[in-house]
């Protein structure tokens, strides 16, 4: 037997992590064989394929990034792009496919199952946001980055007595600001889930001066004011219709320091929480993922997502688990209000 392997999206520590597990147990347990299509869906979309082999795994685990490399290709919107997937499958004799990635590549793998092409997902993301699963690997590797991008403002905004606003990535769920910020000790913590109320948050800036600590605002790109809209770096969308992400960090300094006087900078930790080596409970998660993705596929499992629940693998259905966003929820958010200001 052949199965395909991708990664789409976007990158993510524990990435090389799965493709090893998955090559490791699927060659020496069950003697299948691997193909690795480049570049997400544009792989089997284009027919672009790399060898994917025991060798080719070999020193991989502690990598950050994908061999197999990425993108954010949308097949469903191409010209006949199911059909070619099909052939292209057909061409390279592959008679399944294991998708890692997020809610936009498992929902493209969620279409293909209906179309009757054999997939079995891997949930990456370090956003945290995809049902299912308690966790997705890589958001342990980003939260740690994060805090100690926290832990080191701390010291700056100490020096100066100036307010530093921290932005990280959450589009639609502020899992990484939450986890981070109360790591971090962070005096706001702003997320998607919660419009927040500028007012507020320099009452609560105010007030850190008073008691003359320099306050840090940790801030999630997707956090939106209660009057206004999300801020965008520009009107350009990609293959899955998102929208570009940027500008609330600087938005929010400049109105904190206009509406208090005090001074404020904003730091924007970008694709630094996706890159370099993914921590050790990421590479654990990662490997049982890609081990029991295999057995998944060699049960004829498709349509099926291996997911954490609890310490326990498990499978979850692919329409399930791309049917919505997990998000924070008001209880948790409001656990840590004691912290802000």
């Amino acid at each position: 037997m052949r199965i395909g392997v991708l990664t789409g999206g976007g990158d993510c520590p524990g990435l090389n992590a799965v493709i090893r597990g998955i090559v490791r147990k699927g060659t020496q347990v069950y003697d299948y064989e691997f193909t690795g299509f480049r570049d997400g869906w544009r792989g089997p979309l284009e027919n672009t394929v790399t060898q994917l082999g025991i060798a080719e795994v070999r020193g991989i685990l502690p990598r950050g990034g994908t061999i197999l490399g990425s993108s954010r290709t949308n097949p469903l919107r191409e010209v006949d792009g199911v059909r070619r997937i099909k052939e292209n499958l057909a061409k390279r004799e592959v008679d399944a496919l294991i998708a890692i990635g997020g809610e936009d590549t498992l929902g493209v793998a969620a279409a293909l199952v209906e179309e009757g092409v054999p997939v079995v997902g891997v949930p990456k993301t370090i956003d945290n946001d995809l049902a299912g699963t308690d966790y997705t690997f890589g958001f342990d590797t980003a939260v740690g980055i994060a805090t100690e991008a926290v832990d080191r403002l701390h010291t700056t905004a100490e020096s100066h007595r100036r307010v530093l606003v921290i932005e990280v990535m959450g589009r639609h769920a502020g899992w990484i600001a939450v986890h981070s910020g109360i790591a971090g000790g962070a005096n706001v913590i702003l997320i998607p889930e919660r419009r927040f109320d500028i007012g507020q948050v320099c009452a609560w800036v105010e007030q850190r001066f008073r008691i003359n600590y320099a306050p840090i605002v940790v801030v999630a790109e997707g956090a939106m004011p209660l009057e206004g809209q999300m801020v965008l770096k520009d009107q350009s969308r990609d293959a899955f219709g998102h929208v570009r992400l940027s500008g609330i960090g600087e938005w929010l300094a400049a109105e904190i320091e206009h509406r208090t006087g005090q001074e404020a900078r904003t730091t924007v930790l970008g694709h630094l929480q996706r890159g370099g080596t993914p921590s050790a409970f990421d590479r654990w998660l990662a490997t049982r993922f890609g081990l029991h993705a295999v057995d998944a596929v060699h049960e004829g499992a498709f349509g099926q997502m291996v997911a954490l629940r609890g310490t326990d693998i498990v499978r979850v259905p692919l329409a399930e688990a791309t049917a919505s966003i997990k998000t924070v929820s008001p209880e948790l958010y409001e656990e840590f209000d004691v912290f802000f200001g």
